[in-house]
C-alpha cells in the first residue's frame, strides 16, 4: 500500500492506493505542515483500519511538502513535485492523456499532461482564497458554505456592470447578459448574497477563461477541472456559460478533489 498526501495551504487531503487503485479518501485541516501531515496519515488509518505496517511508502506533495525533511513514522517519505502529481492524478481520474488540466485551490493552476510529458502551462492567483479573502471585507461570514448559501440568492446585476448596461448592441458572441466589468455596477442596494454572488461569479470567470485560452493554445477541446474548487456548483454554472460561448468543454472528474494526494500516490520516480 502506498499512500498519497496533499499538503495544501488551508486543507490536507490524503489517499491510499493498493494495486494501482485508489481505496481510501480522507481531508482534514491544521496549522502546519507536519501536524497537516501526520493528522491525515493518521486519520487515514485509524478511520479505515489500516494497518500502518502495510504502507510501503507516503507520497507527499504540496505547499506544506517542503516542511517535512524525514520519513513519517518511520516510513519511507518522498516528496513529488505538485504539478507532477496533478498531471499524474489528473490523467489517471480523466482516464485520458494529452490533456489540459486546470486544478482550483487557493490559487489556480494550469498544466498540459500527456506523451511528452507533464508541464506548467500558466496559472493565476485567483482562486478560493480570493473568495474567502474579498469575503472577510465585504460580508458578513468567511465561512465557505455560508458564501456559498448567500450566494444562491444574490442577483448578478446589482453588482456586475453587464454589457446590456452600456449597449443596445450585441458584440461579437456576448449577450446582453455578458459581463463588461466585475464590480463595475456596485449598486447601493446591492446585499450580502449580491455581493457573494458577483466574488464567485469574478473567479470562476477568470479561472474559465484563462482555461479557455490554455485550451486553444494546445489546441484541445477539453479542460480537466480538478482541486477543491472543482466541487463549486455555482462555479460550475459560471463555467458552463463560458463553454456556452467559447466552445470548450470542462470536465470533472469524479474525486476530482483529491487529484493532487492520488497523482502524489501514483508517482514512480
Amino acid at each position: 500500500m502506498i499512500i498519497g498526501i496533499d499538503i495544501g495551504s488551508t486543507t490536507t487531503k490524503a489517499v491510499s492506493i493498493e494495486d494501482g487503485k485508489v481505496t481510501k479518501r480522507i481531508k482534514t485541516r491544521a496549522l502546519d505542515a507536519v501536524t497537516s501531515a501526520t493528522g491525515a496519515l493518521g486519520k487515514l488509518v485509524l478511520e479505515n483500519g489500516i494497518k500502518i505496517d502495510l504502507i510501503k511508502k507516503i507520497n507527499i506533495t504540496g505547499v506544506g511538502a517542503s516542511n517535512i525533511k524525514d520519513d513519517i513514522f518511520n516510513i519511507p517519505t518522498r516528496r513529488v513535485n505538485e504539478i507532477e502529481a496533478i498531471g499524474i492524478g489528473g490523467m489517471f481520474l480523466s482516464g485520458l492523456n494529452n490533456i489540459i488540466i486546470t486544478n482550483i485551490g487557493t490559487g489556480t493552476v494550469i498544466i498540459e499532461a500527456g506523451d511528452k510529458g507533464i508541464s506548467h502551462f500558466g496559472g493565476s492567483g485567483v482562486g478560493g482564497g480570493t473568495i474567502s479573502g474579498l469575503a472577510k471585507k465585504l460580508l458578513p461570514s468567511v465561512e465557505f458554505k455560508n458564501i456559498m448559501e448567500l450566494a444562491k440568492t444574490g442577483k448578478l446585476n446589482k453588482v456586475d456592470l453587464l454589457l446590456g448596461d452600456i449597449t443596445d448592441t450585441s458584440i461579437s458572441f456576448l449577450s446582453g447578459e455578458s459581463t463588461a466589468s466585475n464590480f463595475g455596477k456596485m449598486l447601493d442596494t446591492a446585499n450580502p448574497p449580491d455581493i457573494a454572488l458577483a466574488l464567485i461569479n469574478m473567479v470562476y470567470q477568470v479561472i474559465g477563461v484563462l482555461s479557455v485560452f490554455a485550451a486553444r493554445a494546445k489546441n484541445s477541446s477539453q479542460v480537466i477541472v480538478t482541486g477543491r474548487g472543482s466541487n463549486n456548483v455555482i462555479g460550475q454554472k459560471v463555467i458552463a456559460e463560458i463553454t456556452r460561448m467559447y466552445g470548450i468543454e470542462f470536465v470533472y472528474p469524479e474525486f476530482a478533489e483529491y487529484t493532487t494526494a492520488i497523482g502524489a500516490g501514483l508517482s514512480k520516480k
